[in-house]
């Protein structure tokens, strides 16, 4: 199987039944058989009780980059896991505010999906006492994949990746600015008012910030670090790198947590790109490496900083696809007010190792552990992305890229905005500029598949007309709780 046709595959809804379907993709989406999903449901509803669970939320992320929510009673779990739970696909043309547009595929009041519970990812909540979390796949109501469903793109994508012997570990930072409770329309009013990555601000929150780690702890996830960022009030935690799709569910889990354990502090959160106009956003940075029979191909390899022919074809492809890849990684308009110059956002596209300013950042790690931890970050997506679409976007550009076997350009080592104008292009600075090039995308239209394709593209060309005559004040206090 050529990698074209496996990259086109992963795309699509596979079909066993499909003459010439493959197998390893169509396995990646299919459901379960009913009696090994009911027998798993049993247990893990008998464990959740023993932890005194009594529900279960059940989540996805629409194509806006909210995340949506059905919940059922511990006694219903086998249920959900047999029949799952109904959910309308005009879920997949909602904006950000909840109103809705149509795309030529999905969209309107007709129609019915089901949302299964990945019992893989099944947990109880640290910070809400009788609830567990797990992610969902919509499928339809005869039982097949649902192509609308983001959750199963970034699966079919892996399998993809999968099918050539690749396999890839990622991570999502996660930024938030907290701030102390008020109304909707609210500015924010920050608890603390400590230096940028100052000692301050971590002895101010000292409390709040040890029971954000405990929860992530005592969920099963694995934290490196959690630190103060720019910002007044911003934070950055970021957790143990995992299989892509299992990195987009831990994002959602870890935003999920910060929420509900700054609630119970009597703060609120946001994740917003920008939460205030002006001022240093939060991102969303996507870490990445590609893997091989144990090997890390980000290094000891003949090409730049130690890539080897593989990593090196896998990130052009990234690189190059960076300006179309924004409509699924930077998904609000209010994101290119944080995608700036000399705000370590990556606003240009280039590459280069350790270069902050630079939309895809090589990092090689310490000497003595580079064959473990070497990666590259993509810095220019934000959390206003649907995770499951930006890894498996990210993903399905690196393998066209890696089939046309691309290679690096000149790296940039220095500040891009102060090179001579026109060296370095600049990624999109609007809504108009990235869906322009996402339409020009024969990658991703195809990996994407139509439906998903057009859902995308109906939402953000609403969005975009939405906030057409906004300005930065008005775009941000629309959006800034949104997220």
């Amino acid at each position: 199987m050529s990698l074209g046709t496996a990259g086109a595959r992963a795309a699509r809804t596979a079909d066993p039944a499909e003459p010439g379907g493959d197998a390893a993709l169509a396995a990646a989406v299919a459901l379960p058989p009913r009696a090994e999903r009911a027998e798993r449901a049993e247990a893990a509803a008998d464990r959740l009780r023993t932890a005194a669970v009594d529900a279960v939320a059940v989540t996805w992320v629409d194509n806006a980059g909210i995340t949506r929510v059905k919940a059922v009673p511990v006694g219903g779990l086998v249920h959900t896991a047999e029949w799952g739970i109904g959910t309308a696909p005009c879920f997949d043309v909602f904006l950000a505010d909840d109103a809705s547009t149509t795309s030529p595929i999905i969209g309107g009041p007709t129609g019915d999906l089901r949302l299964y519970p990945d019992l893989d990812r099944l947990v109880p909540l640290a910070a809400q006492p009788g609830w567990a979390w797990a992610p969902g796949d919509r499928h339809t109501q005869a039982g097949g994949p649902h192509p609308g469903c983001q959750r199963l793109f970034a699966r079919r994508t892996e399998a993809a990746a999968a099918a050539r012997g690749l396999s890839l570990k990622a991570g999502i930072e996660v930024e938030w600015v907290v701030a102390l409770d008020g109304p909707p329309q609210e500015a924010p009013r920050y608890p603390t008012h400590g230096p940028a990555y100052g000692m301050h601000r971590l002895t101010d929150l000292s409390d709040y910030l040890r029971d954000v780690l405990r929860a992530l702890d005592h969920q099963g996830l694995d934290v490196l670090q959690i630190h103060p960022e720019y910002s007044p009030g911003q934070f950055e935690v970021s957790v143990a790198p995992e299989g892509p799709v299992g990195a987009a569910d831990t994002s959602v889990l870890v935003r999920h947590t910060i929420r509900a354990v700054s609630a119970r502090h009597g703060l609120r959160v946001s994740f917003a790109p920008v939460v205030e106009p002006g001022a240093v956003g939060n991102g969303g940075h996507l870490h990445l490496s590609l893997w091989r029979d144990g090997r890390n191909l980000g290094h000891g390899g003949p090409g730049p900083h130690g890539l080897t022919a593989e990593a090196e074809g896998f990130l052009a492809g990234v690189l190059d696809a960076l300006p179309a890849l924004l409509v699924l990684g930077c998904s609000s308009p209010a994101g290119y007010l944080r995608l700036v110059p000399q705000h370590w956002a990556g606003a240009y596209q280039c590459w280069g190792l350790e270069n902050r300013e630079a939309a895809l950042r090589l990092v090689t790690g310490s000497t003595g552990e580079r064959a473990a931890a070497a990666n590259a970050e993509v810095k220019c997506f934000d959390a206003s992305a649907n995770p499951y679409l930006a890894v498996g976007g990210v993903i399905a550009a690196g393998l066209a890229g890696l089939e046309r076997r691309g290679t690096l350009p000149p790296e940039f080592t220095g500040d891009p905005a102060a090179a001579e104008p026109g060296t370095v292009p600049r990624l999109p600075q609007g809504p108009a500029e990235a869906i322009a090039a996402y339409e020009r995308s024969a990658v991703l239209r195809e990996a994407l598949g139509e439906p998903l394709y057009q859902a995308v593209l109906a939402v953000r060309r609403a969005e975009a007309e939405q906030y057409a005559s906004a300005g930065p004040e008005q775009l941000v206090a629309a959006t800034r709780w949104r997220y």
